[in-house]
């Protein structure tokens, strides 16, 4: 847990703990011997990982120091990093990219939820309320909206392997498609949800891979039907301009791709159980 001794980083690491997540050590530069809700406090992730075999890591470190967070993650070999912070400079995070992807490490987010797989482990700050273990593999751009969708299967009695966030932010560290490609491989996943939002190309993009690469049955949902375009809704990257972006443009790509959109979260359920039982 990277600042783990803030108010933010306290509260999620006892919720986190709660659940099940093996939380076996926090960094807080400066606050090293310390220790929040029995996890020991180091100075350094170097620290971590010699001591207790640190494998991943939820930053609740600000922005304009998440860059450098990152970094000291890549360069002691995390294999996940899950960063909730908001307000990432775009520019931090296109220098973020290019270190990624000369390395092993995943990066979730930044603006994400975090990733949980119901009944075995939860790292970031996802309510533990609306999941429930079973076979659907949840992304979404969106934490609240994300939450209704997933809430909505589990009362129809749909379960989740995992649920995945990728981020808010224009820039992130992983994309729909990496995710899709993830769940195609695994073998507890045998269909997925894609919970998008408006702005970006981001679901156009994982459309066009759909079409080419996924065989397993995927449903999606788009935020922002009634958002007028220029206007950000929500999120950093929630903003559609003339042409691109759009509510309409993302909907026809799924559904070209045949990607049924729900209008609702309690749609979501019944398109999957549609799109299971064709497959048979």
């Amino acid at each position: 847990m990277q600042g783990i001794t803030g108010a933010f980083g306290t509260y999620f690491t006892r919720e986190m703990i709660s659940y099940g997540t093996n939380i076996v050590a926090g960094i807080t530069p400066g606050k090293g011997g310390a220790e929040v809700e029995g996890v020991p406090v180091y100075d350094t992730i170097k620290e971590a990982v010699l001591n207790h075999g640190a494998e991943a890591t939820v930053t609740f470190v600000p922005a304009p120091w998440l860059k450098d967070a990152v970094f000291e993650a890549i360069d002691n070999g995390i294999r996940l990093i899950a960063c909730v912070v908001e307000g990432v400079p775009v520019k931090d995070m296109m220098i973020v990219r290019k270190r990624l992807a000369e390395s092993d490490t995943v990066m979730l987010g930044p603006n994400c939820p975090g990733v949980v797989s119901p009944g075995k482990a939860l790292l970031g700050v996802m309510p533990r309320e609306p999941y429930k273990p079973g076979k659907i593999g949840l992304m979404t751009r969106s934490g609240t909206f994300s939450y209704k969708v997933c809430d909505s299967l589990s009362k129809a009695g749909i379960g989740q392997s995992t649920a995945v966030g990728v981020g808010g932010d224009p820039v992130t560290g992983v994309t729909f498609i990496d995710i899709l490609e993830m769940f195609e491989k695994d073998p507890d996943t045998e269909a997925m949800v894609l919970v998008g939002e408006i702005g970006g190309t981001g679901e156009e993009n994982a459309a066009e891979y759909i079409k080419s690469h996924i065989k397993k049955p995927v449903v999606a949902i788009i935020l922002g039907l009634t958002a007028p375009p220029g206007k950000p809704m929500g999120h950093a990257g929630a903003i559609a301009t003339e042409g691109k972006g759009s509510y309409a443009s993302k909907v026809h790509a799924l559904e070209s791709a045949g990607v049924p959109v729900a209008k609702t979260p309690g749609e979501v359920p019944l398109l999957l159980s549609e799109k299971l039982g064709h497959r048979g």
